[in-house]
């Protein structure tokens, strides 16, 4: 794919059995706020961001993580991907149209290549937000999504040829090769990675806080309510952003970050990260070690409700 037509990532939408506890968790302690809800299903914005929701929750039988949501610039935009997507092979589940969600818009769905349900849209009506003020610890807007797949590099390629992301910076370590790629769709570094797992699952979700201060209150708050902490506070390398994960009521890592890192395009050249050097996970060394018992913590529950894909 030559040119880019993502413009930026806009919602994660979450499927749970405990849709109450859910619910409760992300329009409570974290701090996002409910803006419309109808028969098991809730929009969760930022109070920050002109996105019309950055989660949506449903209450399934199963959990689930039931599609990854794209901005694109325009409806000539979302036509010029869909047909290149579909002169690549890829299986469409709607052809573009009018999306029935708030803020409308004019978009459609397909499968990834571990068969994730992605999500495009452009002309999506802004939401009235506001500035985030000092001291207020509530999450600014959606900053990225992490996903876990077996096959890192066919992941990799995958989003690379037909959404035109572009390789960041990868994790590796002598003992276990590459774990993790940061890919981008703009100047910042990251909108989403892909993590080396066991099956094809979440692996987290990253909300940005207003600042440091902000982002220690906030992570102070969730770990005072009793919710596990999994990692943090800390600061990575790879992006250079503040992190303090979490674990939601079903099991999903969830993460408060702040200060990641924008690029210059033009000049920039990936890395290769030892993560087995302690400053590469945690530069400030506050966080607590990395460790299996961590890393397993955000490979999640294997997600049933992927659609297995065919061969590439």
């Amino acid at each position: 794919m030559s040119g880019r037509l993502l413009t930026h990532l806009r919602h994660v939408d979450l499927a749970v059995p405990d849709y109450d506890k859910q619910l409760d968790f992300y329009a409570g302690v974290w701090g996002l706020t409910k803006v419309a809800e109808d028969s098991g299903i809730s929009f969760l914005a930022a109070e920050g961001s002109p996105e019309q929701y950055v989660v949506r929750l449903r209450k399934a039988d199963e959990k689930r993580l039931d599609l990854v949501s794209y901005g694109a610039a325009s409806p000539a935009d979302v036509d010029a991907l869909a047909e290149q997507l579909l002169a690549g092979g890829v299986q469409l589940i709607s052809q573009p149209g009018k999306v029935d969600t708030p803020g409308g818009g004019y978009g459609f769905r397909f499968f990834d290549v571990d068969g994730r349900t992605i999500e495009v849209s452009a002309d999506v009506e802004a939401r009235r937000h506001r500035r985030i003020e000092e001291k207020e610890s509530i999450p600014v807007k959606l900053s990225h999504v992490v996903l876990n797949s077996p096959d890192l590099d066919r992941t990799r390629a995958w989003y690379e040829q037909h959404l035109g992301f572009r390789l960041s910076d990868t994790l590796s370590s002598p003992h276990m090769g590459e774990v993790m790629h940061f890919m981008r769709i703009s100047n910042q570094h990251h909108s989403m990675a892909i993590s080396k797992g066991p099956h094809t699952s979440l692996h987290h979700v990253s909300f940005e806080m207003r600042g440091i201060d902000e982002y220690m209150r906030g992570s102070g708050r969730v770990m005072r309510a009793g919710f596990k902490k999994v990692w943090g506070p800390g600061r990575h390398m790879a992006g250079d952003n503040t992190f303090t994960y979490f674990l939601d009521p079903h099991g999903n890592t969830v993460e408060y970050t702040t200060e990641l890192e924008c690029l210059d395009e033009d000049t920039w050249h990936p890395h290769i990260y030892d993560f087995s050097q302690p400053e590469v996970t945690d530069q400030w060394g506050t966080a607590n070690p990395m460790s299996e018992i961590v890393a397993k913590e955000s490979f999640n529950d294997v997600d049933r409700g992927v659609f297995v894909a065919p061969p590439v």
